[in-house]
């Protein structure tokens, strides 16, 4: 990976649950990027190296994704719920001597994201996310348009084995029409990215832990929105998605963000899902922006 991120150091640290994968590159104040289904930290090869002039950059793989860990899913799939993956980058950051830190989460990523800011609020200065509206409320909105654009959410929610079995016949295909079907088309992916993409989610284990993550989305993970339904996120929220994308068509992310944060605001990109590399220079513009403002 050094090519994608010259200057990067990989580290692989134990948390209490799983062993991430990362790579950490400056020296400034300290940022942690978090990739969505079905990548890896590899997403952010466009901005990141950019990002390290001003921060200190942690780009993480989130667990049972990457080079990270894929542990049991255990009873009603509770190591993937998002409280156990925001636990994982909590304890990343700690480990590499970062108590509070700026957050952008892209995808899967962005709903770790939200609930490391409701769990450990001490912990975040600001927060992006990318292309995505919460997910408790896109569940409650759900309708026939969302379910055909985002098939994947109810198919990999299926209980063990057949999305696993399915997948894994030629995981390959599947995971470049997935991103393919999502984006502006795969050329906007680099070749070595998208070479990354194939021999990570080529791994049954993955394939296995990332069905797991969706199938803790619906269930566990409501139970604790649901727990949370009045709960805030406090620090300052910034919301970027495609305007080519399903979040756009479907959601309205600014009104539905102000209904579990304080302080939202953001746009719409020319792009499709994957922002950080479909439009790499305007989704810098708008974090830089951000999180000096």
């Amino acid at each position: 990976m050094s090519e994608l991120f010259p200057g990067f150091t990989t580290r692989h640290v134990a948390t209490a649950g799983a062993r991430i994968h990362c790579e950490v590159g400056g020296s400034g104040p300290p940022l942690l990027l978090l990739h969505g289904y079905p990548q890896t930290h590899a997403m952010w090869h466009r901005i990141a190296p950019r990002l390290v002039e001003r921060y200190t950059v942690v780009c993480s793989d989130l667990r049972g994704y990457g080079d990270s860990s894929k542990p049991d899913g255990g009873e009603g799939h509770v190591a993937y719920s998002k409280r156990e993956m925001a636990k994982d980058q909590v304890e990343v950051m700690q480990a590499l001597g970062f108590a509070r830190f700026k957050l952008v989460g892209h995808d899967r990523g962005g709903r770790v994201a939200h609930r490391l800011c409701l769990d450990h609020p001490q912990a975040v200065e600001r927060v992006a996310v990318l292309d995505i509206s919460p997910t408790r409320l896109m569940y409650a909105s759900s309708d026939m348009g969302f379910a055909t654009a985002y098939y994947h959410w109810f198919f990999l929610i299926q209980p063990f084995d057949l999305p696993e079995r399915l997948i894994g016949s030629d995981p390959v295909y599947y995971l470049r029409r997935k991103l393919g079907g999502l984006s502006s088309g795969l050329g906007v992916f680099d070749p070595r990215a998208l070479a990354e993409y194939e021999r990570c989610f080529a791994d049954p284990a993955t394939i296995h832990a990332t069905c797991e993550d969706y199938r803790a989305a619906a269930s566990i993970d409501l139970e604790h929105d649901g727990a949370d339904a009045h709960a805030r996120v406090q620090c300052p929220l910034l919301a970027l998605w495609g305007e080519k994308g399903v979040v756009h068509r479907f959601f309205d992310p600014i009104a539905d963000w102000k209904s579990v944060a304080r302080d939202v605001r953001g746009k719409a990109l020319a792009s499709g899902h994957y922002l950080a590399e479909e439009v790499p220079e305007a989704t810098l513009a708008e974090l830089q922006a951000f999180f000096e403002g």
